[in-house]
């Protein structure tokens, strides 16, 4: 389980990331809402654990920014501010679940647990979809533009990723992480030949594109 925690205070941060590492969990922290945003945009996490005073950009801005990009992933306001009103600002915005400094550690693990466990129970029967294109993830089928898309077992993997993250811009490493796991040889180019399958049979003979390449940095699902 992969998560982001945006926090700006050195010994909270240090303190949630070891505990939560303790737990099996792999853990990327980021101390101002730029760079925490910045992250949350351009990689995949299971889950984001986000402060909501910070420096450059507060925690609600940041939420706003990864709703905007219709993320899906679980978001917990983990804050000092504990009024009724914060809180409703923290679920307007789009957050998931909201818990106040001062935490019970255990409380912050269940909680934690109960929401990628819920997201996991969401994932078993979803469909999945882009503008055109729609992946069923139970039936194991693809279409696009109603028309019917065979995919081997590793392609379906790399457009549910891409599908689970519209928007975003997924390194060559965090496909490989996804898709491939730990059969994943880091000196190949297979991530790059896969992604070219994909597109053959995702975009060829369709005016509009969607799986698009980003120089230096990865690959996308979107609109030109």
């Amino acid at each position: 389980m992969k998560i982001l925690l945006v926090e700006d205070e050195p010994k909270v941060s240090a303190f949630i990331k070891r505990g939560l590492e303790e737990e099996g969990m792999e853990v990327e922290v980021a101390y101002d809402g730029r760079f925490g945003q910045q992250l949350a945009l351009s990689r995949a996490y299971d889950l984001i654990i986000l402060d909501v005073i910070l420096p450059h950009f507060s925690g609600l801005e940041v939420l706003r920014a990864i709703r905007t990009q219709n993320q899906q992933t679980p978001v917990l306001m983990l804050t000092a501010l504990g009024t009724t009103q914060d809180k409703l600002h923290g679920f307007g915005g789009g957050a998931d679940d909201y818990l106040v400094k001062p935490f019970d550690f255990p409380e912050l693990v269940a909680r934690v647990h109960a929401l990628t466990r819920r997201r996991g129970q969401q994932v078993k029967s979803a469909v999945l979809t882009f503008d055109d294109l729609t992946l069923d993830t139970a039936a194991k089928t693809v279409a696009r533009a109603g028309q019917t898309i065979k995919l081997t077992a590793r392609e379906f993997g790399l457009l549910e990723l891409f599908l689970r993250h519209p928007g975003r811009v997924l390194s060559r490493a965090e496909i490989a992480g996804d898709v491939w796991e730990d059969s994943f040889d880091a000196g190949s180019n297979v991530v790059d030949v896969y992604v070219n399958y994909l597109r053959n049979k995702v975009d060829k003979g369709f005016a509009q594109k969607l799986i698009h390449t980003v120089v230096g940095m990865g690959y996308v699902l979107r609109h030109q």
